[in-house]
């Protein structure tokens, strides 16, 4: 019977589920599965990051860009609670993201060595699925586990705690095997009751102004072709949250861009009959009456429902709205309110004036990946994407700073050949500089924009509008980013002047290597952005 070391029986089960890249910081605890990635021949490339949570959100955003598991390492102690904001953000966007985590050594519990930690209860509510690994032969069975969870049904994060000791204990080579559809995402997908299916196509051929609002999961379920389908053949106007960027291209006429709000809930009213698709059951019937609820894969679910539609679609009233004049007057709106912003020449300089540039200078595959913070009101309501599918990501379920430099690198390892893009505000700067590094050691041609405003932008539009200009604790000095960024070897632009802010992001673009462009913008709190509106 062929043996190998639990260390390597991991190595191994991650090769088998097709695992490319992972991204991790290394620790004492990790040594035996550090030499096993080193002695084995296994097709895998390890990216150090200088952060454990650096590493989580890089994986997370290589999962939205490559539809595969994205996997992150960290040690024990400090480090194991370093990797949970990536983790968490992940597991409640649906994103399948794998944790490892080293421990002490199984036969240490309980005597009080170093960076022991109940790693299980610390996971426990804040992933799909959870388990420390007691015993070596656990390792294949376990792994297996981890990908089937994060994969199928609603995907989400997981996490394996991987004991020293453990890893150093024999393993049984006939057992390390995967199975290959739970490498990438979603996997093995189910569809909804025909019936409903069919109830449901019946409530959108008698409508006679449907519309269509969608989450993350058209993007997740690579569903975008399906709905444009259902969407066309019901003149329907589509609407996104901001996760749902991406669902729709933002050029098609039907698609009628950003709304919703948490604070309000304003739409749609209780008259307004629902038909809901989620693959989560749990979701449906949560916060409205639904008359159709279809649980099951987006893609499935709604290239059923076309079929259904278009099999009745003769039956249509006369009468029926055209959304694609409802979608019109939304962009017009939008439209009206940008162009007068984004071609001032004041100074400080506009947020809006950054994003109209991009929407000009971007190649129409870039992946922008955007922070919560003065960016994602701007980006959501105005960065335009001539195709469907994932070129937009902003972290909307935990909204941690610090997410969207790292994001584009793990973005840019997955999709390397599209420019891949951080726009993040000066206090995101701030959590994530030391990645900058890392973006230099592998020359990633990232491009990188910081909105330079020495405040913490969101917190103090809001003491303005709801607590009567109480500003407290929320403004910092202002850095000089570029020089910053210069010292770490990246290529960099400092820009005051508007006019000169299109020379700089095609001088960055043209550069081989990293580039960042520190613009120095107005603060949020003197800003057009809806921020109230902006929370959902």
């Amino acid at each position: 019977m062929e043996h190998m070391n639990g260390a390597e029986a991991m190595v191994r089960m991650l090769q088998h589920n097709g695992v490319k890249h992972i991204f991790g910081l290394c620790g004492d605890t990790t040594l035996p599965l550090y030499d096993a990635l080193y002695r084995l021949d296994h097709g895998m490339q390890h990216i150090l990051t200088r952060d454990e949570r650096s590493a989580g959100y890089m994986a997370d955003a290589y999962a939205r860009v490559t539809g595969k598991v994205g996997v992150c390492e960290g040690p024990s102690g400090g480090g194991a609670t370093y990797l949970l904001p990536g983790l968490v953000e992940a597991n409640e966007s649906s994103i399948p993201v794998l944790g490892i985590t080293s421990d002490v050594a199984v036969g240490s519990r309980g005597k009080y060595p170093l960076t022991e930690l109940d790693q299980e209860a610390l996971y426990r509510p804040l992933t799909k699925w959870n388990r420390t690994i007691d015993r070596a032969d656990q390792i294949p069975g376990m792994v297996r586990a981890a990908f089937r969870a994060m994969t199928t049904g609603k995907p989400g994060s997981a996490h394996l705690c991987f004991p020293y000791d453990v890893m150093k204990q024999q393993v049984d080579a006939s057992d390390v095997w995967a199975q290959p559809e739970h490498g990438s995402f979603p996997a093995m997908r189910f569809a909804p009751d025909p019936a409903d299916v069919a109830r449901a196509a019946q409530r959108l051929v008698a409508a006679r102004s449907p519309v269509i609002i969608c989450g993350g999961g058209v993007v997740i379920a690579g569903a975008s072709g399906a709905l444009q389908e259902l969407a066309e053949s019901l003149k329907a106007a589509v609407c996104v949250t901001v996760s749902g960027q991406g669902s729709l291209a933002d050029t098609h006429p039907l698609n009628a861009g950003v709304v919703g709000s948490t604070e309000h809930w304003r739409c749609p009213n209780r008259n307004v009959p629902i038909l809901h698709i989620d693959i989560d059951p749990m979701v449906i019937g949560a916060n409205y009456l639904t008359e159709v609820g279809l649980v099951g894969d987006a893609k499935l679910a709604l290239e059923a429902l076309s079929a259904e539609v278009q099999a009745r679609i003769k039956h249509r009233p006369s009468d029926a709205a055209d959304g694609a004049v409802l979608a019109g007057r939304a962009k017009a709106a939008r439209r009206a309110q940008l162009e007068p912003l984004a071609a001032s020449l004041d100074a400080p300089i506009l947020p809006e004036r950054v994003v109209q540039s991009l929407n000009r200078l971007l190649p129409d595959d870039a992946v922008v990946c955007a922070d919560p913070g003065t960016p994602c009101p701007y980006f959501s309501a105005y960065y335009d994407v001539s195709r469907p599918g994932r070129h937009f990501i902003t972290n909307r379920a935990h909204g941690a700073l610090g997410f969207s430099m790292s994001a584009a690198l793990g973005a840019w390892v997955g999709r390397p050949q599209s420019k891949c893009v951080s726009v993040m505000g000066d206090g995101s700067f701030g959590f994530t500089v030391g990645e900058l590094e890392t973006i230099v050691r592998h020359k990633a041609p990232l491009l990188m924009v910081v909105f330079s405003n020495s405040v913490y932008g969101w917190i103090k539009a809001s003491q303005k509008a709801g607590y009567d200009k109480r500003y407290y604790s929320v403004d910092f000095n202002r850095t000089d980013h570029a020089r910053i960024a210069e010292a770490y070897g990246v290529k960099a632009w400092r820009v005051e002047d508007p006019s000169k802010l299109d020379a700089a992001i095609k001088a960055a673009m043209e550069h081989d290597g990293p580039a960042l462009i520190d613009v120095v913008t107005q603060p949020l709190q003197d800003a057009a952005a809806p921020v109230s509106q902006w929370m959902g």
